[in-house]
């Protein structure tokens, strides 16, 4: 952009000299003179009554990305077992695919990971480019990251979708700045514009407090990382037909900076609530930490996780491994039951994807009701025995 002072307009007032915040502007022989260390604020521009001063933008030469086509899924791997996560990316991906009347693919990297591909076009994909070999049995951003940048230059598709997984969230900006695009992370939502094919990347921001639009419009591949669980995975239907492509690549022609040692298993087990069927949460509303026993004891009787808000992990009732929301876990159980728990944006980000949800809360105007599939409005500390009690006779055992 540029700025510039239309002579046959200015008169000298000197108006524009208030205006500026930096002081640069000046006035010779009834002219106004910008001088240097403009940074283009504009702050000049609306105070000269009489339009003698304009900001023109740059005229970016149109680019042609007609060649680019296809939506992509990586398809990440640990142990050459493909994660939860693509399948979800695939579900998302075919209803993006067929809007924009293209190809779904994934992208498969690993070693002894060819057999796995069968499952990927069970689940909806109609190719999948296989890399296997043993240098790339485990993840490292060098030999996964060059091999997919050079299949996107092959290839050129339209759109890659990437879990937002520690795996997801190292390899995706390596990609988009190694080919010079931009990347939407942690989104919650996707949808496409069929006229300008443009992807619309929902994800949260300014702390969770709202939701925002953001799309890349001047450059392909579009890239986003996807937050695991806030979609639903693709069925699996064992007669759909697919195409896997063996690929090769020349490890020799790059630079492996570093290299697994060893692998280390957590030791500690904790319960994982992002792949759990049933989660039980509590909130600020339960009143006390001591309260926490009657969401554990309901969660024991339903065989399911426990949950937490944000606010109550820090008050320092729960650890932090149980905190469902956008800075904690993202879930999709069969039942979700919120107890105690207002729903502010960042939780309801965490589980609105739940099957079912139940929520229990005092105030009937509380968020939480807005994306409940049941609501109980009354106190929480009464409910949840009552409810224990219940299923504890319908379901039996000796709790």
């Amino acid at each position: 952009m540029s700025i510039r002072v239309i002579k046959d307009k200015c008169i000298g007032c000197k108006i524009c000299i208030k205006s500026c915040p930096f002081g640069i502007i000046t006035v010779d022989n009834k002219l106004a003179i910008i001088g240097d260390g403009c940074n283009l604020c504009g702050a000049c521009v609306p105070a000269c009554k009489f339009k003698a001063i304009v900001i023109e933008k740059e005229q970016k030469a149109t680019q042609d990305y007609s060649a680019y086509r296809g939506i992509w899924v990586f398809a990440e791997q640990r142990k050459g077992k493909v994660e939860g996560v693509a399948y979800e990316l695939l579900g998302e991906g075919r209803k993006l695919a067929d809007k924009l009347q293209v190809p779904l693919s994934a992208v498969l990297i690993g070693d002894k990971v060819t057999e796995q591909a069968k499952e990927l076009i069970a689940h909806g994909a109609d190719k999948v480019y296989v890399y296997d070999d043993p240098i790339l049995n485990n993840f490292q951003d060098d030999s996964y990251g060059e091999v997919f940048i050079k299949l996107v230059a092959e290839e050129k598709p339209e759109i890659i979708l990437i879990g937002a997984t520690s795996i997801g969230r190292s390899l995706a900006p390596k990609i988009a700045f190694r080919i010079r695009t931009g990347l939407t992370a942690d989104c919650t939502g996707l949808e496409v514009d069929p006229l300008n094919r443009n992807l619309m990347q929902t994800r949260p921001a300014f702390g969770g407090n709202i939701m925002a639009t953001i799309i890349c419009p001047n450059y392909r591949p579009q890239i986003a990382t996807v937050r695991h669980k806030v979609m639903k995975k693709a069925a699996r239907d064992a007669g759909h037909k697919g195409e896997i492509i063996q690929k090769t690549f020349d490890f020799k022609s790059i630079t492996i900076k570093t290299k697994v040692l060893n692998i280390v298993e957590e030791v500690a087990k904790t319960i994982n609530i992002a792949e759990a069927d049933i989660i039980v949460s509590g909130g600020r509303g339960l009143g006390a930490p001591e309260n926490f026993k009657l969401v554990e004891e309901l969660a024991q009787v339903l065989g399911g996780a426990v949950g937490s808000s944000r606010a109550a992990v820090d008050a320092g009732w729960m650890p932090y491994s149980h905190q469902v929301g956008q800075t904690g876990r993202t879930v999709c159980p069969k039942l979700y039951i919120a107890c105690g728990i207002s729903g502010a944006i960042q939780h309801l980000v965490g589980m609105q994807s739940s099957d079912v949800i139940i929520a229990i809360n005092k105030d009937p105007q509380a968020p939480i009701f807005k994306v409940a599939t049941f609501g109980i409005e009354g106190d929480v500390l009464q409910i949840l025995p009552a409810l224990t009690k219940q299923f504890k006779k319908v379901l039996g055992g000796d709790y």
